[in-house]
């Protein structure tokens, strides 16, 4: 399998870059080839900005979506944005790793979805009809790859238990997980998270290192997050609204678009 990691941690020395190394180290165990892009390394720029659209007019309205639709169909993107599509194109599967900071993703890593998830190649895909809402949510262009989260945090796992103040993690990387990796098509697998990563000891570390070599050692196999497709018959078109009978009536929230934790679906 081909993989490709996104390393977003301006500290190369970090917790985060000898996870990395552990992660790339167990992956290519397996045979696997790896290839990384480190984007504080490599200085990536993280704001989307008339720079990215060469074909853009001086004088015309900067309207993004419709910029980077028309740079991605005559291959006008930036060098470094096509660089990344190739990557994505060529690996069978994604993985992001970051320290999670005030709830998400460091703001380069989210400048890298921003630019690199052109119009026309995450999103913006496939018919609008009234039975097929665009290629997306298990569909489009990067359908039959995998892909999954590397996480740390300072808090307390069970500040990100059910009930814990900072909310369930899962509810947290929700955005990034069903909005960012499953949009495009990739199936996503539960993330690797490690906590109160700021109070690890060597020994620490090692039982942390040990639970990552075993994620990517079974990273082929591991069975993805059921999230409901969105043109699979469980949602109305074109509301988009998850039909009646599936899912608990006086739910709502991010748990009604997993299969397996719905009632009657």
């Amino acid at each position: 399998m081909k993989i490709l990691l996104v390393f977003a941690h301006p500290e190369p020395r970090s917790l985060n870059g000898a996870l990395r190394d552990v992660a790339v180290q167990a992956l290519e165990a397996e045979g696997h080839e790896v290839r990384v892009s480190d984007l504080y390394a490599d200085g990536w720029k993280s704001e989307v900005d008339r720079a990215d659209f060469t074909q853009l007019a001086p004088d015309a309205r900067l309207r993004v979506a419709a910029a980077s639709g028309e740079a991605f169909a005559v291959g006008a993107l930036t060098a470094d944005v096509r660089a990344e599509h190739e990557k994505l194109l060529w690996a069978d599967a994604l993985i992001l790793q970051f320290p999670l900071w005030w709830y998400t993703m460091p703001a380069i890593l989210k400048g890298w979805v921003d630019r690199v998830y052109a119009y026309g190649f995450a999103y913006g895909v496939g018919e609008h009809s009234d039975d097929h809402w665009g290629d997306r949510f298990g569909e489009g262009t990067l359908a039959g790859k995998r892909a999954m989260l590397i996480v740390t945090t300072g808090g307390w796992e069970a500040h990100y238990a059910a009930r814990g103040v900072n909310g369930p993690i899962d509810d947290l990387l929700f955005p990034i997980n069903h909005g960012i990796l499953y949009y495009p098509g990739y199936e996503v697998l539960p993330p690797f998270v490690t906590y109160r990563v700021d109070r690890l000891d060597d020994a620490g570390f090692e039982r942390v290192a040990e639970r990552l070599r075993e994620r990517m050692r079974t990273f082929a196999t591991t069975a993805p997050i059921p999230y409901r497709r969105q043109n699979g018959g469980d949602y109305l078109v074109p509301s988009l609204q998850l039909r009646p009978g599936l899912g608990d009536p006086a739910a709502a929230g991010f748990a009604l678009h997993l299969e397996d934790a719905a009632v009657g679906g």
